[in-house]
């Protein structure tokens, strides 16, 4: 089975046809709402997107734990925000 592709929806329509598509949304429907032609708004469903955040968090923290402890010394602000260009 195929992924699902988000229809796309000008912005005036979804104003019209809000109603409309909350319930399309609710049968697992998404929706890419645009202003002049540009994706502006995504409208998907509540649970689509469940965990990403945390499930993001994860695999963040997991990458960083296996990254190299780099000895970088002791450095002062100043030489952090130093310009030498």
């Amino acid at each position: 089975m195929g992924a699902i592709v988000d229809e796309a929806v000008s912005a005036a329509d979804a104003n019209r046809r809000f109603s409309h598509i909350l319930r399309e949304v609710r049968e697992g429907q998404s929706y890419v709402v645009t202003s002049h032609g540009r994706p502006v708004a995504r409208i998907v469903p509540a649970d689509k997107h469940e965990g990403v955040p945390a499930r993001s968090r994860a695999a963040l923290l997991s990458r960083l734990e296996r990254q190299p402890v780099v000895q970088a010394g002791h450095w002062t602000r100043d030489e952090l925000y130093e310009d030498d260009r």
